[in-house]
């Protein structure tokens, strides 16, 4: 039992390790007068138009990831639950 909660916290902390890193890489993409930077967690990072930033449409965009991480979200919680997989009921 000790060495199970031994292992579990290993595995959250080397899961930290890795969000922190995935927060901290950049990835950037550009299309004509428009780049995008996104970070590893799949978050926008900056959106600049014609070289100006563009905070407004940095937050409607994470807004709407959001939206749609929870949805997916829920949709295969009710997947799962009809698994009949223990803690993934509705």
């Amino acid at each position: 039992m000790i060495d199970e909660m031994k292992n579990m916290m290993a595995l959250q902390k080397k899961a930290g390790e890795i969000q922190e890193k995935l927060g901290n890489t950049h990835i950037e993409a550009d299309e004509g007068n428009v780049t995008i930077t996104i970070n590893g967690k799949q978050e926008c990072v900056s959106v600049l138009i014609d070289g100006k930033e563009q905070p407004d449409i940095v937050k409607a965009f994470n807004k709407a990831l959001k939206k749609s991480q929870e949805i997916a979200a829920h949709e295969m919680k009710e997947v799962m639950g009809n698994l009949g997989i223990p803690g993934m009921s509705k």
